[in-house]
């Protein structure tokens, strides 16, 4: 919960009763409508993950007017870096807005096109404990995500420089190239200070499809599961279309990424096995 890490992501429709319904029994996902961040008749429904006790992330009903997926990243000053992001070439999608004692978030499109929003700490005493225990339950999944809960995050890019320049400047991250996923050329990202990486960057810049094309621009959350090519067959049976994968990288992990029924975007992956101990020779 530190400024410029990714800590959320929100799915945007005008229908949320689709989105649970698909999202629901594919990752066992639970909703429950905030009240306090439900808006001009809009409902706002955090999102929480099997066993968890707090959010993840949240359905946001016609914000946009667009079905739509996005990165939420925690800001020390939504005001201030609505300046700063757009100096650097973001575009202003939903200006800063003030929620009630919640929150202050702004929404935006990054150079590349992809949808990302921030959104302030509430500095408000009723909201002391909601905020502990989310940072508290982040900590937790950092080192034991638990399935059907966002533990990564991705985006796609043609255009690798822009986007790593971008993302550099805007959030302070550090952005390393990884020689161990296999095929298309990757990155992990890490968040501004953390000393474990909490995303990847992928290089589509050989693709030919810049544009939001099949393997061009996106951002997206990605879900850890137990078995990879079990959830991606029942998603396609759900309704949604199997873009990339399933795939194994060299280390065992399992991945592959998804167009939800509403055209939304998000990944799939599953932790490398853990081989047995040998056994000690004493």
């Amino acid at each position: 919960m530190s400024p410029g890490q990714v800590v959320w992501f929100e799915i945007g429709t005008n229908v949320p009763e689709a989105v649970t319904s698909f999202y629901g029994p594919l990752l066992g996902w639970t909703f429950e409508v905030d009240p306090d961040s439900s808006i001009d008749g809009r409902t706002y429904t955090r999102i929480l993950a099997p066993g968890a006790p707090w959010p993840m992330g949240a359905i946001q009903q016609g914000d946009t007017g667009d079905e739509a997926v996005n990165l939420s990243v925690l800001s020390a000053d939504v005001h201030a870096d609505v300046e700063k992001l757009t100096a650097l070439g973001a575009t202003v999608v939903v200006p800063a807005t003030r929620v009630g004692d919640v929150t202050v978030f702004a929404r935006f499109k990054d150079p590349r096109g992809n949808l990302f929003s921030l959104f302030s700490r509430s500095a408000s005493e009723r909201f002391e404990e909601r905020i502990a225990g989310t940072g508290e339950s982040m900590q937790q999944a950092v080192f034991a995500p638990k399935p059907g809960s966002m533990a990564w995050f991705e985006i796609g890019t043609t255009d690798p420089r822009a986007t790593i320049g971008f993302y550099t400047n805007a959030f302070g991250w550090r952005i390393e190239e990884d020689d161990t996923a296999g095929g298309d050329r990757y990155f992990t990202v890490f968040g501004s200070g953390a000393q474990w990486p909490s995303g990847g960057m992928r290089d589509h810049s050989g693709d030919g499809t810049a544009g939001g094309g099949a393997r061009g621009d996106y951002a997206m959350p990605c879900f850890m599961v137990t078995d990879v090519a079990a959830t991606t067959a029942a998603a396609q049976e759900a309704g949604a279309r199997v873009e990339h994968g399933p795939e194994s990288n060299r280390d065992g992990l399992v991945h592959s990424r998804v167009v939800d029924p509403h055209g939304n975007r998000f990944g799939l992956f599953s932790r490398p096995a853990v081989p047995p101990l040998a056994p000690s020779a004493g």
